[in-house]
This record gives C-alpha cells, structure tokens and sequence, in this order.
C-alpha cells in the first residue's frame, strides 16, 4: 500500500464529501451509495468521515447510521448545529460507530450574528458552551467549528475557540466558509488561534476551505504551514457554490512537496482515482478534463516538446506518478467484441472496481452490446457502462424493454415504447411531442400514468468517432422531489428513454424508502 507518509506531523485528513459534498446543488446520493463511497474512503484509509448532517431528515439519519454500523476504521462524524435536538439527532445516527465523533457549529462573525442569529457576542459564546457539553455528554470525541471564522473578529474568534475547548472540544475547526481567505492570510490566522488561545494544547487545530475564489487548496496548505493538523475537504472538490477544498489535491501536494510541508498523512493514495471516479459516477458532477490530479488530462501530453521529454525521462514533465493515484497504466490489453470476460474482468480491476459475480454479469452483457457497435471500447466506454449498471443497485420498479421513434422536419415526432415490471409483466404506449425525447418521454409516463417535470437534460459524447456513446443524464421533479437518472447508449434516444427510467424508478424506490421509516 503507498501511502502519503513522509516525515513530520501527521496531519488528520478529515472527508465531507457525504455531507458539505452533498450540498452541492443537483446532488442526492441513495443510501447504498452513501455506504459504497463510505467503504471507498476507508479503502482510502482517511481519519475522518463526516456521514451527513442528522438533524436534516429520517433518510440522512438511515444512512448515517448503515455507515457507522458498516464501515470500520475511520472516525465516523455528523454534523449539528448549536441546537440540543441537532446534538441528539446527530449522536442517534453515529453511535453504533467505533469511533463517533460530533461536529457542532455556531456563527461567529459579525454579519452572521446581526443578520442570521441576531445575538450578541456574549450569548454566543454561552450557546457554543452549552453546546459543546451537550454533545460532550455523549462523546468524548467533539469538534466544534465557529462557522464563517475568516470574516471574524480575532479576539472574538480567540474567546469563543477558548470557551468550545473549555467544556470538552477535541477538534476545533477554523472555516473559511464563504472562501474569503487568501493563503498568507489565512496562515496568519491559524498562528494566531495557536499563540493566543491558552488551553489550545488540548485540542487539535483544523482548516475547512471553501473554493469561491479558487483558493481552497492554497488556503488548507497554508492553515498547515500555520500550525492546523486537521483539513477538511471532499474528493473531487464537491460542494457548496464553488465547491471545497480537494482531498486529493492537498494530500498530493503533502506527498510531492515533503522538503516544503513537514508533515505526513496516512492516506493511501492509490485508492484516490477509484474513489474520484466513483464519487464523479454517483454525484453526476463530471470532472473537467483539466482537474488536477484526476482529470482526464491531469497526465496526458500533446505538445511534441513534452511528449519527447516524458519518452527521455518522465520527470521532465510529471511531478508525479499517476501509479501512485491508482491510475492504470497504458494497458495493452484492446477491448473488442471477441474480449473475453476475464480480460474485461482485469480492465475493471485496474480501474479499481469489483463487482460481484451478478454485477459483472450485467456489466459483461452491456459491454457485449457496445462493443458489437464498435470497434474498440476504451476505459472511458467502460465507466460509462459500470455507471448505468451500477444504477441497478436501486431495486428497478420498470425496464424500458423497447423504444422506437419517428420523426422528420414535417409532422410532429411520435415514440412507441415498452416497459415491463419487476415481475415481467410489459406496459406499452405512444404519444406525440415537440420532439423525439420529448415524445419518448411522453409515452413513458403514458404507460406509467405519471406526472414528472424534467428540469435538467443534459448529453454527452463518451468517447470520440461516429459510434462514440452518448451519455445522457436528467433531472426530474415529482412529489416535491428531485431524482437524477443517467444512462449511456450508442443510440442517444435509446440513451435518453433509459436515464428517464432510471429517474423514476429512484423516485419510486426513494417513496417506498419514505413510507418504510414512517411505518416504523
């Protein structure tokens, strides 16, 4: 196992991506997914795993709960506010964990208590207090984060970190909440909470940094150059407005820079590609190609100048090893419609996924139908389908069996399709729309007797050429709810028909979940 561990402090690297990575707008991961990401990121082998905020609804506190009873290792966390029904809530979900922690968080800049919690100084301090007990009475392990600390008084900022630490914090946690800080700032800020804070010696600094004006990185090295040996980020950069601060970059810039840093982690960093392609699958957030460290460029070469100094000497032009991410190597193994399943097998071990005997039936299946439509299917056709496959995991109340289009630039756009349910019986119907999809779409709820709002439809080449697939990924509205579906095809109807399946069977299996709870 590599891991990032140079010499020096350890720094505790803590993961949201299941809670501050959920915010992110557009974004609801089932249940099952939660726990698979969970498993990812103890595979990862982080300290910390914030499962969700409890407090938000019956669903978050299910799955908080599955991850703490099922995934070991790591610190299992939920976040509270300042309010004792939080603290219950968020304690009811992480106490099956080996090790729960509770994350609480208060305001403490001016702007904040004039306009959100309409406190003085002196009543905030006394509800960080109570607050911090409150949780302290169920776990020795509390966190507590004075939210939006950059915009803060110092003094202030000092007074109420020193009272959290008084009655129990372990963690305190300076956030950068609206991404105001810049780096010699930010640095500047956390030597201050180490050089004025008294009693600061019982608890470990930590550095939460939101990415609004693209400095979350910057500032999360910087906290640690200041004395922080916590960072709180999510894979990918996921989360609220512009997102937070990338695990998988502040972890790699510790390992690549241990002559400048000083400090080590303990993540294995060869888990990051499988855990970024997963949260990227699940999330439905594509990752731009020039993301550092996991973006499809991140170690790709076009310029015929560093193409021939990376054939000298790769370090001419890499500063890492992409092995080293988890990312494969050129494999000279070419996917075709005559492959067979071991070496489709050992393609998807090198992308570091394992799917069961039944899954990769599936996955085998499907890869069958793409590569009879082309040529050669390549690592990005492969996750492609791994993605719609996956998706199975919510228990399909409908298959669109068949779907077949007519149109032209005269008459309007017809679509006949076919479903059939859990237990093999078909539903068909037709309709008439504005266009293709929208007439496909038509017919399905036709057939199903729905009523769905499609607010987001989206299209994507997979792959390059004639034959490439196309990915589409939706959003729909139905009973208050939003539900993604995703689905990729060489045919982008086909593709389109799919993904819209997929939304509604997640609002079926989401209102089947619903009525679960309530009846319990």
């Amino acid at each position: 196992m590599t891991t990032a561990n140079n010499s020096g402090d350890k720094i505790y690297i803590f993961d949201t991506t299941l809670r501050d990575g959920e915010q992110s707008a557009g974004i609801a991961f089932t249940m099952d997914e939660k726990v698979e990401i969970a498993r990812q990121l103890a595979k990862l082998n982080v300290d910390i795993i914030e499962a969700g905020f409890p407090a938000t609804s019956p669903g978050d506190r299910e799955a908080i709960s599955a991850i703490a009873r099922e995934v070991k290792g790591p610190v299992i966390a939920g976040l509270a506010r300042a309010v004792m029904a939080d603290i219950d809530h968020a304690y009811e979900a992480v106490r099956g964990a080996e090790s729960p922690r509770i994350h609480v968080f208060l305001s403490s800049s001016d702007i904040h208590l004039a306009q959100q919690l309409r406190k003085n100084r002196e009543d905030v301090i006394e509800m960080a207090r109570a607050a911090v007990a409150h949780a302290k009475k169920y776990v020795s392990d509390v966190e507590f984060s004075p939210m939006d600390a950059t915009r803060s008084d110092r003094e202030f900022l000092h007074q109420i970190v020193q009272a959290a630490i008084e009655e129990g914090a372990t963690t305190v946690n300076i956030p950068d909440t609206v991404g105001y800080a810049i780096p010699h700032e930010f640095e500047d800020l956390i030597r201050s909470i180490a050089e004025n804070v008294p009693n600061i010696d019982r608890a470990r600094i930590s550095v939460h940094c939101q990415n609004d004006l693209g400095m979350a990185t910057a500032n999360s090295l910087a906290g640690i150059l200041g004395g922080a040996r916590q960072v709180e980020g999510t894979i990918n950069g996921i989360g609220e407005r512009a997102g937070n601060a990338a695990l998988e970059e502040v972890v790699m810039a510790i390992h690549t820079r241990p002559d400048f840093m000083h400090v080590r982690t303990d993540v294995n960093t060869r888990e990051f590609y499988a855990a970024s392609q997963l949260v990227e699958r699940y999330s439905g957030m594509t990752l731009q190609p020039h993301k550092a460290i996991v973006g499809k460029n991140a170690f790709r070469h076009s310029s015929g100048i560093h193409q021939d100094g990376i054939l000298k000497m790769r370090e001419t032009y890499e500063i890492m090893d992409p092995r080293v991410i988890g990312i494969p190597e050129g494999n000279s193994i070419v996917l075709t419609k005559v492959s067979g399943s071991h070496a489709v097998k050992s393609r998807l071990a090198d992308l570091g996924v394992e799917p069961t005997d039944a899954e990769f039936k599936r996955i085998f299946d499907a890869f069958k139908d793409v590569a009879d439509a082309k040529d050669e299917v390549d690592d990005r056709d492969l996750m492609a389908i791994l993605a719609e496959q996956t998706q199975i995991s919510v228990q399909d109340a409908w298959t669109l069996d068949l779907v077949q289009v007519s149109s032209s630039d005269h008459g309007a756009p017809t679509a006949s399709v076919r479903l059939v349910d859990s237990e093999g019986q078909p539903r068909m119907d037709a309709a008439i729309g504005t266009g293709p999809v929208d007439a496909i779409y038509r017919a399905i709820n036709r057939a199903l007797g729905l009523e769905n709002e499609l607010i987001e439809f989206s299209v994507k080449s997979v792959t390059e050429g004639i034959d490439a697939q196309g990915e589409v990924t939706i959003r729909i509205r139905t009973d208050g709810g939003i539900y993604q579906g995703r689905a990729s095809d060489t045919d982008i109807l086909v593709a389109a028909g799919r993904a819209y399946v997929h939304a509604v069977n997640r609002s079926i299996a989401a209102a089947q979940r619903a009525e679960a709870v309530s009846s319990r």
